[in-house]
């Protein structure tokens, strides 16, 4: 457990711009580092400085190294980050904070290695993830617990964020292709009393205030307690707006010196007015730029979630203790947005014959999430012979019950132009006028009146599951993880379509292992191979019912109960190094991460291939990081990504050797904090995603033949951040965040059709004060 000090007693040493990054790169890098020439070279043993204020407690952290953590908050992973055989990336609470990103989704997306993805029909419930190339909107877990569901997700209640690099169903059961990623939650504690409040406030209306409590009530008993209220329009997308209500409490009860219980409830309302972005134009093969906000009045995106947790912890001795967790939880989504196409009038519009224009196009579904989870955890330190070892023990039951359906819609508006499109010449909305411009009432156009429908999709998996890990010390010199996990489901889904219903139900059982071998290196290095698994279910992303090709059912309930699981396998090699007295991590992994089995839409072919299972893909590539105090005076974490992605087997042989959607080949993200003295410290980051592609999940990007390439492109970006703190007060802290300093206009994501690309946020200001009270 760390307590981290802002400002940090940290010195800082000049840094020069890695050759080969590209060009905006050097300002962020060079903002950070101003002043740096005067610097000591090495980081020496700080000391307790009284005069800094407002702690962090950095639970899992390495002191006086804000940005670096020692281990994961995951009680499985029993090695620490510099030992464990694998790619992990932890992300602090005061690299969040120094960041000025809230929402799990844009904190996410800034990272190496991982990318956003669209929905079928524009579904925009919550976050969806992809790492490494594969679909991740599935392997969110809180603690350790999956997190099912699409939902919006926040960083208000959150201890530090964990994103794990290759498959580890060893950990997470099904899904977990390319990675998954864990949200360590704040919780109370008897070991500290502190008061921390802050409200801030920026352009486009931007307001937002926090308030995390710790307080010991007696020798057994603490709670916590964390709100959060926070209001903005999107930046220069008025009126597209986002709303956060939350809160945490949580309670600690030490009845023993072995037995203890931690409760917490947590919520958290979301309601966001939201963009969809602008549109893909194959004329000119780019986004339209300086699209005009769209959105309908009627618009909304909303979430509501609510979860109750109780921890029980006994020891039975020093090296043998107990822990299981409860969870249930239940979540509402809904969602009524608005997208964009360009297309140009018909020879038959009254106004304009032939003028180009964009329609406007409702895209919608709402979902009901019930979940109950139970995981028990043994872990047994012991020798066995010549070696030491470290058993984990476990089980878990689950029972994800999710229903999916749609809002019915009226429209009141008056059509303004005739198009032509998939069901020949019709009236439709459109957002320009004859001659080009916007139209008047574009936000008003629509005047949908919504109810809510009937579910279309009961989507209910219960799942039994048992594993078992050991790591093992060899001597001073050799470290193995063995981890086998076994799960054992039964799946049922009732999917109505056009009418008629149709019910999916079905039983199956599959294992996972993972295999890493740790070569120590002296004391400051470790060399690793690692082997894992994973595995997906047909039908196991519980959004989409019957699309196949977004994770959902593929095939008929006869062919779905015969088809395999799909499975992914992963090879790496890595190097992990401290530095200074272990305040610095730097990290180096080649992996290879194929996915066999893939199931697709096959049709009519089913009666002579006999399966669905038609599909497989590679990703493979490099990924270097480098993580916590450089000097005395700078923090950084830098993180690079240099993959590529190729489709091997496909049931279309024309998508083979193509590249998977929404997958960019690099990415790097670099955040440094510099600390001049006790009063002031300042810093930036920086954000580079290379071209990508858009399609369906897991599977090649859509291709034009006749152009001979891919059919909808997004085009690389870069962006620059810039924040500063300064402590007037032994108890105030005044921070500036500056987002996207450049205003560069960039695109994240895009929809197979390419009727939508999410667009990032614009420059926008935010100011705050933190207090401690």
């Amino acid at each position: 457990m760390s307590c981290v000090k802002r400002p940090n007693s940290i010195r800082v040493n000049a840094s020069r711009e890695p050759a080969g990054l590209p060009r905006m790169m050097a300002l962020a890098i060079g903002v950070a580092t101003a002043g740096a020439g005067h610097a000591e070279n090495s980081v020496s043993q700080a000391e307790e400085d009284t005069s800094n204020v407002i702690e962090i407690v950095e639970v899992f952290g390495e002191k006086n190294a804000p940005y670096k953590a020692r281990r994961s908050g995951d009680l499985r992973r029993t090695a620490d980050l510099a030992a464990s055989p694998n790619t992990m990336t932890i992300l602090t609470q005061s690299q969040i904070l120094d960041s000025g990103k809230t929402d799990l989704k844009e904190i996410l997306s800034s990272q190496a290695g991982i990318t956003l993805g669209t929905g079928e029909n524009g579904n925009a419930f919550g976050d969806r993830y992809i790492i490494r190339g594969h679909e991740a909107r599935s392997d969110v877990f809180v603690d350790g617990v999956r997190d099912p569901g699409m939902t919006t997700r926040e960083s208000f209640a959150t201890e530090q964020i964990e994103i794990t690099k290759g498959p580890s169903s060893t950990f997470a059961g099904r899904g977990s292709s390319g990675g998954a990623v864990n949200s360590i939650t704040k919780q109370a504690s008897r070991d500290y009393r502190f008061a921390i409040g802050e409200v801030g406030i920026g352009t486009d209306d931007a307001k937002r205030t926090t308030f995390d409590l710790n307080q010991p009530l007696s020798d057994t008993v603490a709670i916590r307690t964390n709100f959060l209220y926070a209001d903005e329009d999107v930046p220069d997308r008025a009126p597209a707006a986002r709303e956060r209500k939350g809160g945490l409490f949580s309670v600690l009860w030490k009845t023993s010196e072995q037995l203890s219980f931690v409760v917490d409830y947590y919520h958290l309302q979301a309601d966001d007015q939201p963009d969809l972005g602008s549109y893909f134009d194959r004329a000119i093969r780019k986004p339209v730029s300086d699209i005009p906000v769209y959105l309908q009045e009627s618009d909304f995106l909303e979430t509501e979630i609510d979860a109750f947790t109780v921890k029980t912890n006994y020891e039975f001795t020093d090296s043998l203790r107990l822990q299981n967790t409860v969870r249930y939880g239940r979540t509402d989504n809904g969602y009524v947005t608005t997208g964009a196409r360009g297309t140009t009038r018909d020879s038959t519009d009254p106004v304009a014959p032939g003028a180009e224009t964009f329609t406007l196009s409702t895209h919608q579904g709402w979902q009901k999430i019930d979940y109950f989870v139970t995981q028990t955890n043994v872990l047994w330190e012991t020798d066995i012979g010549r070696t030491h070892n470290q058993f984990v023990f476990g089980v878990e039951y689950s029972n994800e019950d999710v229903e999916n359906g749609v809002y019915n819609i009226d429209y009141l508006g008056a059509t303004n132009c005739v198009v032509s499109g998939r069901g020949g010449v019709q009236r439709d909305y459109c957002g320009l006028d004859g001659s080009g411009k916007v139209v008047s009432n574009i936000n008003g156009l629509m005047e949908r009146r919504v109810n809510r429908g009937d579910a279309d999709s009961n989507f209910d998996v219960q799942t039994i599951s048992a594993y078992v890990m050991d790591t093992i010390e060899i001597g001073e010199a050799w470290t193995t993880f063995i981890g086998a996990r076994y799960d054992q489901f039964h799946y049922n889904n009732n999917v109505i379509s056009r009418g008629v219903t149709s019910e999916y139900d079905y039983s199956d059982g599959f294992w996972n292992g993972h295999v890493g071998i740790v070569r120590a290196l002296g004391k400051n290095g470790n060399l690793y191979f690692t082997y894992s698994t994973a595995t997906n279910i047909n039908g196991g992303e519980s959004d989409v019912g019957g699309s196949c090709g977004y994770g959902g059912l593929c095939g008929t309930p006869d062919q779905v109960e015969r088809s395999d699981p799909e499975r992914v396998e992963n090879l790496e090699l890595g190097l992990k190094w401290e530095f200074l007295d272990n305040r610095l991590l730097a990290t180096a992994a080649v992996f290879r991460t194929t996915k066999d089995d893939v199931m697709e839409s096959v049709g009519d072919a089913y009666s002579t291939l006999g399966t669905l299972n038609t599909g497989k893909n590679r990703v493979e590539g490099l990924e270097l990081s480098l993580t916590g105090a450089i000097t005395e005076k700078l923090s950084a974490q830098l993180a690079v990504a240099v993959m590529e992605s190729k489709v091997l087997d496909a049931f279309d042989e024309t998508n083979e050797g193509r590249v998977l959607s929404n997958f960019a080949d690099d990415s790097v993200y670099l955040q440094l904090q510099y600390q001049p003295n006790d009063k002031v410290a300042f810093g930036g980051a920086y954000t580079y995603k290379s071209e990508m592609y858009g399609g369906q999940p897991d599977t090649a990007a859509g291709y034009d033949s006749a152009i001979g390439d891919y059919s909808i492109v997004v085009p690389s970006y870069e962006a620059v951040d810039l924040f500063v703190h300064y402590y007037p007060t032994d108890n105030v802290n005044l921070r500036l965040n500056v987002s996207n300093v450049t205003d560069e206009e960039y695109w994240q994501a895009a929809y197979r059709s390419g009727s939508f690309m999410y667009l990032g946020d614009a420059r926008n200001v935010r100011a705050s004060v933190t207090w401690e009270f």
